[in-house]
């Protein structure tokens, strides 16, 4: 009976017992312990299984996203495009290159919907904002600024487990911030859009950082090398290319770099800022 008495006492696993060497009750004893102990794997197994079940995420949870990152309200909302085009449709798509500074964007409200990226939200408030820098989501939810705009837009990252109230694209871009936010207004199928502030060139014959917030927390010093714009650029054209019956006008100061690569497209087109200006009636 003693190793009856070690099993009961906690062993997990019962040996191989030579049955000749127990008596009848002992034998059908150590049969019911086998049968409970069958009976408690049996349990294990379910509960773990049912465990297992509660944390599986499918694969259009996954796809694209990274893993552990919250489900909000609009994480796994797929941007959705508009098939009818609004022939009277107007958008504006706000850079920050240092370009747009003579255009007051709070005038452009009257005439259509405004898009923005990153610290826009500083001094403007966009009907959207897009906003991809990790360093600027971060600023973005230490202002709360989500829960004045409904419709800040980044991509999913692990690094935002605890944020609540943006807008995660699914799938990722994977692109700067200035092209995605033109991306998703060619999503919303305007009509025409309006491109300021995609300066692309660096100041000072293309050698310094080319942006309104220089100097600022999360930028660049104005005495910083320019920042490359080749993807910039190939993330602007792509887009357009994609959208072939919408209209897309860049908006130029006289000296504003003017890439060969969008000047071949045959949506675009470009218009000064004076004759913008006048356009809309904004003096």
């Amino acid at each position: 009976m003693e190793f009856l008495l070690k099993l009961k006492a906690g062993f997990n696993v019962l040996p191989k017992i030579d049955k000749s060497q127990l008596s009848k009750a002992e034998w059908h004893k150590l049969r019911e312990l086998r049968r409970e102990e069958k009976a408690l794997k049996q349990e294990e197994k379910i509960k773990e299984s049912k465990k297992l079940a509660r944390t599986r995420v499918t694969p259009s949870q996954t796809k694209n996203v990274a893993d552990e990152i919250p489900q909000t309200k609009n994480k796994k909302e797929k941007v959705k495009i508009n098939t009818v085009l609004n022939t009277e449709g107007i958008a504006f798509v706000l850079g920050n290159g240092t370009s747009r500074l003579a255009i007051n964007p709070e005038l452009l409200r009257e005439h259509g919907k405004t898009y923005g990226c990153n610290a826009l939200y500083r001094t403007f408030d966009p009907d959207y904002l897009i906003a991809v820098d990790v360093k600027m989501v971060l600023e973005l939810n230490k202002a709360e600024y989500q829960k004045k705009n409904p419709n800040v837009w980044t991509n999913a990252n692990r690094a935002y487990h605890k944020f609540s109230g943006f807008n995660y694209f699914n799938p990722s871009k994977g692109w700067s911030s200035g092209p995605t936010a033109l991306w998703l207004a060619s999503q919303h199928n305007y009509k025409t859009i309006y491109i300021l502030g995609f300066d692309f060139r660096g100041l000072h014959d293309g050698q310094k950082f080319n942006n309104v917030y220089a100097d600022t927390p999360n930028y660049k010093k104005s005495s910083d090398s320019a920042t490359f714009f080749g993807n910039w650029m190939r993330q602007t054209a792509s887009t357009m290319q994609k959208h072939t019956h919408i209209q897309y006008v860049r908006v130029i100061a006289p000296d504003n770099y003017r890439p060969p690569e969008l000047n071949k497209i045959e949506n675009y087109s470009t218009i000064t800022i004076e004759d913008f200006q006048k356009q809309f009636d904004l003096s």
